[in-house]
């Protein structure tokens, strides 16, 4: 299933990446290039991981989503939320995630 979005995004500035484990990550999720939260980021990943995005100290568990390698997930980023965490669902991995800009 596809998902037409009300603006074109595109990505111009670096992400951040979590390294999987058995133990949830977590990062700061990255700032667009004005310096402020994006409304949106992708993630990705090399291998199948469990996350979750919180406002702060974000934990990921099993039973969250999941995103498996070679697909994207485009994610909404709710006002106040700047934490993202994941966990390997089999096999460690990197799950990057990048600000997605309105272009």
């Amino acid at each position: 299933m596809s998902q037409t979005y009300a603006f074109s995004p595109c990505i111009v500035k670096t992400g951040s990446n979590i390294t999987t484990s058995v133990a949830s990550a977590a990062v700061t999720i990255p700032t667009n290039l004005s310096g402020l939260p994006p409304s949106y980021i992708r993630v990705s990943a090399t291998s199948a991981a469990y996350v979750k995005i919180a406002p702060t100290g974000a934990v990921a568990v099993a039973g969250d989503i999941v995103v498996q390698p070679g697909d994207a997930l485009i994610m909404s980023v709710p006002a106040g939320v700047t934490s993202i965490a994941a966990l390997q669902v089999a096999a460690a991995g990197i799950v990057q995630i990048s600000p997605l800009e309105n272009s």
